[in-house]
């Protein structure tokens, strides 16, 4: 037998504890399925702002002379609503005709100016009016009508001046989605000199051009509701405010799920503390739209799949309401030991926030809530504003506004608002 041929059978031979070995892990580590599924399980409400405002004497009265402000902020088609009381009527109270005052022409720029002529005078339908005045007996005799407006004249028979008479409404743009509304009282020398009561005020969320509550306070042709009667009557807006203050808050859908499975390799999606990549996360946390950089993560070394799973029909994933269940989306996974697994998808309602899993990723081959490894980020590439009334946020019909700053974690409280929970806005599991 010649050396070479002895040499190739020894090679051979010296192969075989390798091949073993090889044969052996991957027995050892054989590929397993998993499930992911994707939740919004966000309990939402449809007031996107809401609040109170009164006078600064005792009681809080804003008499002719006097003037309150309001600040909020809104989106293209969001409106303001507000309510207070003609202080020397039995039921009356001004309020703007529903759905309230629109702050943006039909070409999406602010609204500025004296608005007084969008105030109107309604009849709460609860009490038979008295001569307006300072001799109003409260509360006088009951009724039981709908609200209707005061147009002169009430249904006694009452003259009255248009409510732009006797409340001056100024609307002052302040840059960056936020305006400020000034209510003067004008009343004072004219025949219907009153004072207002404190009042409330709220903006609903607008979703695919409709507002989730368009007659927050009250509906003309319908009974008085919801602690209006207070306001109308006795100038206490506590009842009222409370109603509203618990159907204001979060309502945000959640964009296609990104979902990547890799090894050996950080996670590819982004990185606190860097500059946005330029790789496609920017069109995921200003628009939803994850493709591109779904695109560029199959060819990424370490990147063994990924997915982008929308929701049926919808696409996006929808908060819960009281008429839905909350979008959900799932996707069966090979994974083994080893492998890491993260998501990405965008709040909606915002210039560019995005929920994404922190550090490192999961274990996808350990099964259970992984929602607590969630959190919601800012990609630092458009100027923020209020999430769901901002006039450049993308999902709601605007053009985001640029910037650059690192990618970092969004605070909760924050500079706009409350955030629930993460678990309890977005849940994600594994099986």
């Amino acid at each position: 037998m010649s050396y070479f041929k002895k040499m190739s059978q020894w090679s051979a031979l010296a192969l075989l504890p390798i091949a073993f070995a090889a044969c052996k892990k991957e027995h050892d580590n054989p590929p397993q399925a998993a499930t992911i599924t994707v939740e919004n399980v966000l309990n939402s409400e449809p007031l996107v702002e809401s609040g109170t405002f009164q006078g600064t004497g005792s009681p809080a009265l804003i008499l002719p002379g006097q003037s309150v402000t309001i600040t909020f902020s809104a989106a293209k088609g969001e409106a303001l609503s507000f309510a207070t009381m003609y202080g020397w009527s039995n039921d009356l109270f001004f309020a703007p005709a529903n759905p309230g005052i629109l702050v943006y022409d039909a070409t999406g720029m602010p609204i500025e100016g004296d608005i007084s002529d969008q105030v109107k005078l309604w009849d709460n339908g609860t009490r038979i009016n008295q001569p307006p005045g300072a001799n109003v007996n409260h509360p006088g005799v009951a009724d039981s009508k709908n609200i209707t407006e005061v147009k002169g004249t009430d249904a006694q028979g009452n003259t009255y001046l248009a409510a732009s008479a006797l409340v001056k409404a100024t609307l002052k743009y302040n840059g960056n989605s936020y305006f400020t509304l000034t209510l003067q009282n004008t009343s004072g020398g004219t025949a219907n000199q009153t004072p207002m009561s404190p009042g409330v005020w709220s903006v609903s969320y607008i979703v695919g051009g409709n507002l989730l509550n368009a007659a927050p306070l009250y509906t003309s042709g319908q009974p008085t509701a919801n602690g209006l009667t207070s306001i109308a009557e006795a100038g206490n807006n506590s009842v009222l405010s409370a109603y509203i203050k618990g159907i204001t808050g979060i309502f945000t859908p959640l964009s296609p799920i990104l979902v990547v499975i890799y090894d050996g390799i950080d996670n590819p999606i982004y990185k606190t503390g860097e500059i946005d990549r330029g790789k496609g996360l920017k069109l995921l946390a200003q628009q939803g739209n994850a493709d591109t950089l779904a695109a560029y993560l199959k060819g990424l070394p370490g990147v063994k799949s990924v997915y982008v799973l929308p929701a049926p029909a919808t696409k996006v994933l929808l908060p819960v309401t009281a008429d839905h269940a909350g979008g959900i989306v799932s996707q069966v996974l090979t994974v083994m030991k080893g492998d890491r697994l993260a998501i990405a998808t965008m709040y909606g309602f915002s210039n560019d926030w995005f929920f994404a899993s922190t550090g490192n990723g999961v274990d996808p081959t350990v099964k259970g809530d992984i929602s607590s490894s969630i959190a919601l980020y800012d990609d630092g590439t458009a100027i923020e504003q209020f999430p769901g009334a901002g006039i450049t946020q993308f999902n709601l019909a605007g053009t985001p506004l640029a910037e650059s700053k690192p990618i970092a974690v969004i605070p909760n409280p924050n500079a706009f608002t409350t955030l629930p929970s993460i678990p309890n806005i977005i849940r994600v599991t594994l099986k």
